[in-house]
């Protein structure tokens, strides 16, 4: 059966001029194996080369100006393979000294009296422009005003990406994937027009309409999918009722050494109503770190014993996996038989645990990726639940929901998703929200440090330490760089610290160590065996130190805001003042404004919302990991009014029954194709 593509082409790639095998191999590392895979390539940025009036542009910034030369240029050459360029400009009878290093080879294309333009960053004082490019023999058009910047690889340039394209443009059929009903409603371009647009725009108009156009067609599709997929679940989601034991659940809270928050509470409300409904629960528990979302878990697990149903928690690392087992052991006494299976499980012992898990015998199992290999059987499974989702594929998540027919699902993060990614990522999952900490517990103290007060924050750390609490030291590297040589590697850090401390007192830990070695020296922080545990971000989940009061934290500006926040929340988990410095001397705007956020709030909710404005949805969460469309023109942050907009329309077509009807066959037909299974391949 042909597949249905909504741009289609006679050709192959091959027959695109300049397009030979080498670069088609190129291309296709950019997963770009047909002419319609181009055509759809589009720009991630446009520079923007509109002539300027140097009288009125602004200091320290890119300039685009033309002028005629005066003078013959000079080219001066030093060090090692490194020149200079200087030529002299008149500009609206303003006399002004470009400068290029680095590329001599400019001298012999430039001619007296030649009219060129210049790209560069103006410095009024000096009269110069330090130039990066130069245009020749053409004055810049208004055609020319916006260039499409395309990402690339060795092989490939910028002009060779634009060729390639507009040749591509010539020979397909692009078919309108909106209505005309709908493009009407919202003032939206034909699709045509605005692939030509984005790739060759006329002018900053022209691609705003092309944007708006493209971005709603992104979200309009991807909505589309999820109601589909919604629709289909829905259909096949039946469920058992968990009849658990209401009496026994409340005789375990009652012995639990904590008193639960009302945040807490309310979980456990929401999820017992899903566990008791005729459809498979489909929940997302979020809540800063520290707020108790695995106590939740955990009056979850024992709800599905006394119902005889067994447990499955799947976590991303082995040091969480037995974290969580022990914890959970410790909560439970001799009511839960808890079991844990990770990578680190071999041979006999492995297969004992196997053959108990197809029993029945093991009411509630925590592992890693482990838990999903084939040769894993549940006798009875009624709930899966996963820690931290966003970090596993959504393929390896429906294997372990596959492993019982009839499932519930809990997913769990204490990466808090900001209400405008929630709609995208989960779709029509359920969100319970914990936004309370424990009693007792006092807000971390945050301060930001710069390199040369590294001094003053090591005095900070033994006086915590005198008090005989621990400390965490978190850097970005684990060896030395050659490309970032200002960064500290957590091993030069960690002999350091033994020096002034003495090697008894200071821990390592990195993601290069053995399994063994990890565990071996997270039990002696455990068991405070050693004061200082310098470390990579391994310890960013999960890791639970009561008595770690203090955490410095390297090269802080490397590191997204949520990150830092995960980090930062392995402090904190006490009565005790906790503290947690933040060494960096940033060079960026974008640096120094999340050190100043970090300094400002310890809400994990207020700095997800700000870390995904800086950064992006695909950086927030790494887009093949979360399930989240890798949008090429949409912005989940910028564009969540018309993301909403494109989900009630999704939803009325899709609910109205009209999706079905012949009008939208070939859209159907492509959605069916190629994206209706993405989420779980």
């Amino acid at each position: 059966m042909t597949k249905v593509n909504l741009i289609e082409s006679p050709y192959p790639l091959s027959h695109i001029k300049g397009l030979g095998p080498k670069r088609i191999a190129i291309l296709n590392e950019l997963n770009i194996y047909s002419v319609g895979d181009l055509v759809l390539y589009l720009p991630t940025r446009y520079e923007d080369n509109t002539v300027v009036d140097l009288s009125t542009a602004e200091d320290q910034t890119m300039v685009t100006v033309e002028g005629e030369v005066y003078s013959m240029p000079t080219v001066a050459f030093f060090g090692r393979n490194k020149s200079k360029l200087t030529i002299h400009l008149m500009i609206n009878n303003i006399a002004v000294k470009c400068v290029f290093f680095n590329q001599p080879y400019l001298k012999n294309k430039i001619a007296l009296n030649q009219r060129v333009t210049v790209k560069g960053k103006w410095n009024r004082a000096k009269q110069e422009i330090n130039g990066n490019r130069m245009f020749f023999n053409q004055s810049n058009s208004k055609q020319d005003e916006l260039e499409p910047i395309y990402r690339i690889k060795d092989g490939i340039k910028q002009k060779n990406m634009r060729d390639m394209i507009r040749e591509a443009l010539r020979d397909v059929t692009i078919h309108e994937w909106l209505s005309e009903d709908l493009k009407a409603k919202y003032k939206l371009e034909s699709l045509e027009s605005t692939i030509k647009i984005l790739h060759h725009p006329k002018d900053k108009a022209a691609l705003l309409r092309a944007r708006r156009t493209y971005a709603f067609t992104e979200l309009f599709m991807f909505e589309l999918r999820m109601q589909w997929l919604n629709r289909l679940e829905k259909a096949a989601d039946n469920a058992i009722e968990i009849n658990y034991d209401l009496r026994q659940v409340k005789d375990f809270i009652d012995v639990l050494p904590f008193d639960l928050t009302d945040a807490q509470k309310q979980s456990v409300n929401e999820i017992f109503r899903d566990l008791k409904a005729p459809i498979r629960m489909h929940r997302l528990l979020q809540g800063d770190v520290g707020s108790g979302k695995t106590v939740v878990a955990a009056i979850c697990m024992y709800a599905l014993k006394t119902a005889g149903y067994q447990s499955a928690l799947m976590v991303p690392t082995e040091i969480l996996a037995e974290q969580h087992a022990e914890s959970l052991v410790k909560l439970f006494g001799e009511r839960v038989n808890v079991a844990l299976l990770t990578g680190s499980v071999k041979g006999k012992k492995r297969q004992l645990l196997l053959e108990q898990l197809a029993q029945g015998t093991i009411d509630c199992v925590i592992g890693t990726h482990a838990l999903i290999q084939e040769d894993v059987q549940f006798n009875n499974i009624g709930l899966v639940i996963t820690d931290e989702q966003h970090r596993f594929g959504v393929n390896q998540r429906q294997l372990l929901r596959e492993k019982g027919a009839m499932t519930n699902v809990l997913f769990m993060t204490a990466t808090p998703i900001p209400r405008t990614l929630a709609i995208s990522v989960f779709g029509e999952m359920d969100v319970s929200s914990i936004k309370q900490l424990p009693k007792g517990r006092k807000p971390i103290k945050t301060s930001w440090a710069k390199h040369e007060q590294y001094e003053q924050v090591l005095h900070q750390m033994t006086s915590e330490l005198q008090k005989g609490r621990q400390a965490y030291v978190i850097c970005s590297l684990i060896e030395s760089s050659e490309h970032l040589e200002d960064v500290q590697n957590v091993v030069a850090i960690y002999e350091s610290l033994q020096h002034y401390y003495g090697a008894e007192r200071v821990g390592l830990l990195h993601g290069k160590l053995s399994t063994e070695d990890k565990d071996d020296v997270m039990n002696q922080f455990s068991c405070h065996q050693i004061d200082i545990l310098v470390s990579t971000t391994v310890v960013e989940v999960g890791v639970n130190v009561p008595n770690a009061t203090f955490m410095m934290i390297y090269d802080a500006d490397r590191f997204g805001l949520s990150t830092l926040h995960q980090l930062r929340g392995r402090v904190g988990r006490s009565e005790h003042q906790s503290y947690c410095v933040l060494i960096a001397s940033p060079k960026t705007e974008t640096g120094i404004e999340r050190m100043t956020i970090m300094t400002q709030t310890n809400d994990g909710f207020e700095l997800s919302e700000r870390d995904l404005e800086m950064r992006g949805p695909g950086d927030f969460f790494g887009v093949k990991q979360s399930g989240l469309p890798d949008f090429m023109v949409a912005n989940v942050v910028e564009d969540y009014r018309m993301l909403e907009v494109a989900r009630d329309e999704a939803s009325e077509l899709i609910q109205s029954g009209e999706f079905f009807t012949a009008t939208y066959h070939h859209l159907r037909s492509f959605i069916e194709d190629h994206l209706l299974h993405t989420s779980f391949d």
